[in-house]
């Protein structure tokens, strides 16, 4: 999810920076009936600022370590986790830097109405910043899908790139059979007998290739589905596929236990 970003999440650094002074004055507006804009205002404000900054950074590392432990498709319980664990932590900086604050500054704790009261409204307000990164994290997801889907499209629309001497020839998909490796190259075959020599490595071929035309079988075979006829069921779990007789490539090829239920699934599927 990183590519050009800055981070997991871009860009919820620049937005927290904005957000966090935003959030303080709303606290304010909510919590003091009457405001004096004086100097020991703009102190306060300044102050619990930082400790809205600190306590959202802890946040934020809190959830880029659950990223690591725990995936989003588990959904309840990582939303449910990362509510909870980052909500105890933003409460207990806040609480602790607020009393410290105030015995630096008062030379007392913290007034009881900070219990009472704030803390429920900044609670509240850590829901929402949860919400901010559980959004941005599928907004990511979402747009990593439909680029995905993007380029799919648009390499069923060109073809292979091949070299032939000097020149570049693009090989429409459906003219190509499939691929093998042979020696130190890699071999493209196409449906008119043709053959092509290449120096790029099966597994970036394969990532170039259209998912719902071709399958990549093994680590020496790559087939066009026109070229398969089916498979039989081999012990532990494995298979065999078999390919038409007149294709270039071997006519029972095997497809590893790992492999075989993709496999299975992407012949099931329609074109």
């Amino acid at each position: 999810m990183e590519s050009n970003r800055k981070s997991p999440y871009y860009p919820d650094i620049p937005l927290f920076l904005v957000l966090i002074p935003f959030i303080s004055a709303f606290n304010y507006y909510l919590t003091y009936a009457n405001v004096k804009f004086d100097w020991w205002f703009a102190f306060t404000y300044t102050l619990d600022t930082l400790i809205g900054y600190a306590a959202w950074l802890a946040v934020r590392r809190i959830i880029l370590w659950l990223d690591k432990k725990i995936v989003y498709t588990q959904f309840a319980k990582r939303v449910t986790l990362q509510f909870l664990l980052t909500t105890f932590a933003g409460l207990f900086i806040i609480s602790f830097l607020t009393e410290l604050s105030s015995l630096i500054v008062k030379g007392k704790w913290a007034h009881s109405s900070f219990y009472n009261y704030d803390l429920f409204i900044i609670a509240i307000w850590f829901f929402f910043i949860n919400a901010i990164y559980v959004m941005i994290h599928y907004y990511y997801q979402w747009q990593g899908t439909a680029q995905q889907v993007l380029l799919e499209k648009q390499k069923l629309q060109t073809g292979f790139l091949v070299r032939e001497g000097k020149n570049e020839n693009r090989i429409p998909f459906e003219n190509i059979t499939g691929f093998s490796v042979e020696s130190e190259y890699v071999v493209l075959y196409t449906m008119d007998g043709k053959q092509y020599f290449l120096d790029t490595p099966l597994e970036k071929i394969a990532s170039e290739l259209p998912s719902n035309l071709f399958f990549r079988l093994n680590r020496q075979f790559i087939a066009h589905r026109d070229q398969i006829m089916g498979f039989i069921k081999l012990e532990n779990g494995k298979i065999s596929v078999s390919l038409v007789e007149e294709s270039a490539l071997p006519s029972e090829i095997p497809v590893s236990r790992t492999k075989a239920p993709a496999f299975k699934r992407w012949f099931r599927t329609s074109d």
